[in-house]
């Protein structure tokens, strides 16, 4: 029997676990679990090598539209929502919201925090600890590598953007959000870019990027390509927690934030970094 099929199979099967690392490694997780290990490479043929999948993207000038949910089918999980026509309205429906399981776990909702007029709107995952006991979006060390980043890099301030989370809750244990808690947070999230209107979208980390894209594809292949959510125009990058523990590829986030720059006519400074 032939064997002319295994290669490809190994290739394609190496491809797709060394994302599943990279999704790990770029929030904060080492190594995999028990059981699971990395195929090693695949012995040489003649066909071109399958590419990396840590190697960067290359930046892309041109946007990548998408099809959003439509306002009704949005609107229909939460009567009156689409009735909100401000963040404090947004807040105030939310409530003290008991609408996923991590309601009765958190100490603090947290909603957003920046102008509500914003040029540019970052989303993140979720809170973690320190966000949790605070109650606003990226207050950790995480957070304030992105205020570096917001401040330094883009001599911008915090109040002059827009900070939330694609869900308002603390996962236990800073765990990956579940697809029925994205799923109750998500209409809010959405409400959030309409009521704001953005110029701009940057998304932290592959599990913000994939709710809001509604897509699987691994960080390492979203960023540095502008895509479209609602509209309006969106730049994924890793997470800054993932910087924290991989300081290397702040040149490829400092990449993607030129671009966001660019679009918002933002001068960049001669200086390499963020």
């Amino acid at each position: 029997m032939s064997n002319s099929g295994s290669v490809p199979d190994r290739n394609a099967l190496t491809a797709t676990l060394r994302d599943y690392v990279e999704q790990l490694r770029e929030e904060g997780l080492e190594g995999l679990p028990a059981g699971v290990r990395v195929a090693r490479e695949a012995p040489h043929i003649e066909t071109p090598p399958t590419p990396r999948a840590e190697a960067p993207a290359p930046i892309s000038s041109s946007p990548e539209p998408r099809p959003a949910p439509a306002a009704a089918e949005m609107f229909s999980k939460y009567p009156g929502l689409e009735k909100t026509s401000t963040l404090e309205e947004l807040r105030a429906f939310i409530g003290d919201c008991q609408r996923c399981k991590l309601a009765p776990l958190r100490k603090n909702l947290v909603f957003g925090v920046g102008n509500p007029n914003a040029e540019l709107m970052f989303i993140g995952e979720g809170p973690g600890a320190d966000e949790d006991l605070k109650g606003e979006p990226f207050v950790g060390r995480a957070g304030q590598l992105l205020t570096d980043i917001i401040e330094r890099g883009m001599a911008l301030t915090r109040s002059d953007v827009y900070i939330c989370n694609v869900i308002k809750c603390r996962p236990p244990e800073n765990r990956n959000p579940e697809a029925d808690e994205v799923a109750a947070c998500e209409p809010f999230m959405l409400r959030q870019i309409e009521i704001v209107k953005p110029k701009v979208i940057v998304g932290l980390g592959t599990f913000a990027v994939q709710a809001v894209l509604k897509v699987k594809t691994p960080i390492s292949k979203l960023r540095g390509r502008w895509h479209e959510v609602r509209g309006i125009r969106m730049m994924p990058t890793f997470h800054p927690a993932y910087l924290l523990r991989n300081p290397g590829d702040k040149r490829l986030v400092w990449a993607d934030v030129q671009e966001v720059m660019k679009v918002l006519g933002i001068p960049i400074p001669r200086r390499s970094g963020a």
